[in-house]
């Protein structure tokens, strides 16, 4: 027998932890280090092609950013695995302390960085560099997050509180877009001089209030374990396979199509004419309606089940894909700011019940590394390549938006499929979900 530092079961109503403190811990912590994050992809969509690949054709260096953009996903998997094993062995609330220092100090770096014109071709070589750790820090962030809204929850209430981490995410995309909104237009539109560093300086300096709100989680209580010494990585793969795999193709599924909306769609507006002030407002309403949306489909995940709803979400994000494009081709700012609304919701119907509907499908003691694993994974394989593949398809179809709409259709197919081959967990209790 050794003492091992256990995480918290999945809590009755009388936890110790109340739903406030639950969310400035998981949820605002979140906000805080998905907007240093995701400020990186709206960055990518407005000014880097400019700033760190102006050899290129206007196009092909939104490419480049993207591609860019994309290697912070191809950390995430190891930050996953990693924090997530030392997650499950000494506890979440190191590695999620671990994790905000982390993204605070990597975006604050990005902020400094010289531009091509100054340092020439070890500009896009030290954004790639930065934005690999970003990745690392957001890859080990969300598992801890979402398990300690899911671990802290009332029994009827585990799909609500582990939304806390997707409201996060909503909070952290609407200050991010707010910010370079704001900035874009105190700089009269012109981003590319000076005025993209500001929301990167400013999120460094916000990380510290999520900071103090996790230095402040309780500490998990040692208790006896027999199988201390077993690696939470390796056993989830013996146990449990066939979840990670289907946690993974619900999250390559829906990372696709939130990374599309988030960043493909703001650079697509601004392709077609739309100002770059114009575009960031829209996707005010994207964001401003997902902080709504996700926690209440949650709610309903909780009546309804899990997989009713992430099915819903699936088919309804499906069918508007083609509607969207001809929606904000009006070139009416009130009709994209609509079609970005809508989009929000739909994004809400999956982005409230994945949390909890993929971490419920481990035991405790692996479940961090597992979610995490399943879940970056498929967020690698498909938030990490969406906006590239969006780009490019439009580049092989002479800007048809309709193969971008076809292949959004696609991923969501894949969402559904595995959401119905995962089991219904909303009415388990806490044993049977810990059952091996």
């Amino acid at each position: 027998m050794q003492t091992q530092i256990a995480p918290n079961e999945l809590e009755s109503p009388t936890g110790r932890v109340s739903a406030v403190k639950t969310f400035l811990i998981s949820g605002i912590g979140t906000a805080l280090e998905y907007y240093d994050f995701l400020i990186y992809g709206l960055a990518a969509g407005l000014v880097f092609n400019v700033l760190f690949f102006p050899d290129v054709d206007p196009v092909i260096g939104t490419l480049y950013a993207f591609a860019a953009f994309g290697t912070g996903f191809l950390a995430r998997p190891l930050g996953g695995i990693i924090i997530g094993h030392f997650g499950d062995k000494i506890g979440r609330r190191p590695m999620l302390i671990l994790t905000l220092i982390t993204m605070g100090v990597s975006t604050l770096a990005i902020g400094c960085l010289p531009t091509y014109e100054t340092i020439g071709a070890w500009a896009p070589v030290l954004l790639v560099a930065l934005r690999l750790i970003q990745g690392f820090a957001a890859g080990g962030e969300w598992g801890g997050a979402a398990l300690f809204g899911l671990e802290n929850a009332p029994q009827h209430r585990r799909g609500l509180w582990g939304s806390f981490t997707s409201m996060g995410i909503g909070l952290g995309t609407f200050i991010g877009i707010l910010v370079f909104a704001i900035t874009s237009a105190a700089a009269g539109g012109d981003l590319v001089e000076f005025a993209w560093r500001v929301p990167f300086w400013l999120g460094g300096a916000l990380v510290l209030i999520g900071l103090l709100a996790r230095i402040s989680m309780p500490k998990e209580e040692a208790v006896k374990v027999a199988d201390s010494a077993t690696i939470p990585f390796v056993e989830m793969f013996k146990r449990r396979p066939k979840e990670i795999l289907l946690v993974l193709g619900v999250s390559y599924g829906y990372n696709t199509i939130a990374y599309i909306g988030f960043t493909f769609f703001l650079s697509y507006l601004t392709a077609i004419g739309y100002e770059s002030t114009d575009a960031l407002i829209s996707q005010l309403a994207y964001s401003g309606v997902l902080i709504i949306s996700a926690p209440l489909f949650a709610l309903l995940s909780d009546v309804i089940g899990r997989k009713k709803v992430m099915i819903l979400g699936g088919i309804t994000m499906a069918i508007f894909l083609f509607i969207y494009f001809p929606m904000v081709g009006t070139m009416s700012i009130p009709m994209a700011t609509l079609a970005f609304a809508i989009t929000g919701l739909l994004t809400g119907i999956t982005q409230g019940p994945i949390p909890t509907f993929s971490g419920e499908q481990f035991p405790a003691r692996v479940r961090y590394s597992a979610m995490s694993t399943g879940y970056q994974l498929g967020a690698a394989v498909g938030g990490g390549t969406a906006s590239f593949i969006a780009t490019w398809l439009l580049v092989v179809f002479n800007n048809n938006p309709t193969a971008v709409a076809v292949y959004g259709a696609f991923v969501m197919l894949v969402l559904v499929l595995c959401s119905l081959g995962l089991r219904e967990t909303h009415k388990l209790s806490t044993a049977e979900i810990n059952d091996d």
